[in-house]
């Protein structure tokens, strides 16, 4: 875990401190969001309940911009917490696509791919020479596709580095998840964000 986190500290540093300043674009921008989790089926659940907390940050590369879309790659870094199943942290990246309305409004759309590895909430068992023994927890590790959906809005529609805020409603999948019986889950996450140029 120390070393994932090290190395996910790593890529974030460079993305935001070591790329030189985009003409036009402001430098690398700052994406953090609260979510809330739960396992789901994909798009049928509005709102995630109870709360699983969790918190994503990140950043992305502006790649092409019309008067209508905005094409953007990210990578993310991110720590979830379901009370009854598992804590996990993750690295993702994802292709985002902004469709421009008016206003500063923006529908927003991203597909992604992450890596995600998970740690149980609750002490595990398991029976070795006549007794049980609880054992340290080594986690899981998880393949972590994603499909968001959402709105945005740009306090500065002429500004492409103007500050954003963001409502995002993903649907992800965990997989493999328990091999043998059931081979994935699908979880729903709803992100409440902010996006902004901290180096402007």
């Amino acid at each position: 875990m120390k070393q994932f986190l090290f190395i996910s500290g790593l890529v974030l540093s460079g993305a935001l401190l070591g790329i030189p300043r985009l003409s036009g674009q402001g430098g690398m921008p700052l994406r953090v969001s609260l979510f809330s989790e739960s396992t789901s089926i994909p798009f049928t659940q509005v709102l995630p309940r109870p709360l699983h907390p969790g918190i994503q940050v990140g950043t992305k590369f502006p790649w092409k911009e019309t008067n209508w879309i905005r094409l953007y790659p990210t990578i993310n870094v991110g720590y979830l917490f379901h009370r009854k199943l598992f804590q996990g942290i993750y690295i993702n990246t994802e292709l985002g696509v902004d469709l421009k309305l008016v206003a500063g409004l923006n529908l927003k759309t991203a597909l992604g791919v992450g890596y995600l590895h998970t740690f149980t909430t609750r002490r595990e068992f398991q029976f070795e020479n006549g007794a049980y023994r609880s054992n340290p927890d080594q986690g899981n590790s998880r393949l972590m596709p994603s499909l968001s959906l959402g709105v945005g809005y740009r306090f500065n529609s002429d500004d492409s580095a103007a500050t954003e805020i963001f409502f995002l409603h993903q649907t992800w999948l965990e997989y493999p998840y328990s091999p043998g019986f059931i081979p994935l889950m699908s979880h729903t996450s709803m992100h409440l964000g902010i996006e902004f140029y901290p180096f402007k």
